[in-house]
């Protein structure tokens, strides 16, 4: 007869689904990521990001989004006073038929981008600062921490269909930055590019990447070090493209 203690089995702790999973980043983030460290899946948020960020591109499409933008940058271009009619809008149906094939790219794109927001935030945590985080539960904690992009995105859905598409501005819709409330025109472009980029939505995803770092890392990583992993090449990132906007303007 076995003993007893042979026959008594520890079962194991079951895992947050995928529902539960997806509402807690918003209500208890650190929950979620320490199972989501545990299991580290991804299909699940990168999905529903990619399917809100393919719906906008598709609706930006449908209500001539790209026409417009084309029109108002041709109008801007000092190259097109030196360009016939014709030239001008041969120029804007091939940049209004490239920029349609947006929505078809964002699959790849979306997907793409995290991956290397892994890859670095990895080289970051476990080689800089010797915390035990894999690759893959990175990734996984990436794509599930971006989730309120999904908010941001059904917002600016929202706002698209409320405003006269020339007065819609696709590169910063939303009034949740200071770029917002200034003038493109009359600010200094780099200046503009920074305050675009102080985003509530981008800070908010800088928050929960370095709450599932640390889940991940556990002991081994404090907060402020989980958030330093993540804001250094964010805050890298942003000065350099505004240092850009500033010299290219």
């Amino acid at each position: 007869m076995q003993p007893e203690s042979a026959l008594a089995i520890d079962p194991q702790p079951a895992g947050m689904g995928e529902f539960s999973r997806i509402t807690g980043i918003f209500f208890e983030p650190g929950k979620s990521f320490a199972d989501i460290a545990v299991r580290p899946r991804w299909i699940a948020p990168l999905l529903l990001i990619v399917l809100v960020s393919m719906a906008f591109m598709i609706s930006y499409t449908q209500r001539g989004g790209w026409r417009v933008m084309m029109e108002q940058q041709m109008a801007n271009s000092s190259r097109s006073t030196q360009m016939s009619p014709e030239q001008r809008e041969q120029g804007i149906e091939i940049g209004v038929k490239y920029a349609s094939l947006s929505a078809y790219v964002v699959p790849i794109l979306v997907p793409v981008t995290f991956l290397i927001i892994a890859g670095v935030l990895t080289g970051i945590t476990a080689l800089i600062l010797s915390a035990p985080v894999k690759f893959s539960q990175v990734f996984a904690i990436v794509c599930y921490a971006n989730l309120p992009g999904v908010i941001r995105g059904i917002l600016v859905l929202v706002v698209l269909q409320m405003k006269n598409i020339t007065d819609f501005d696709l590169n910063n819709p939303l009034m949740f930055n200071p770029g917002y409330f200034m003038n493109p025109k009359e600010s200094s472009k780099f200046l503009y590019s920074l305050a675009t980029s102080l985003d509530l939505f981008s800070l908010w995803v800088i928050l929960l990447t370095a709450v599932g770092l640390k889940a991940a890392a556990g002991k081994k990583l404090s907060f402020g070090g989980a958030f330093f992993a993540v804001a250094l090449p964010w805050a890298v990132f942003v000065l350099c493209a505004a240092a850009l906007k500033g010299i290219t303007g």
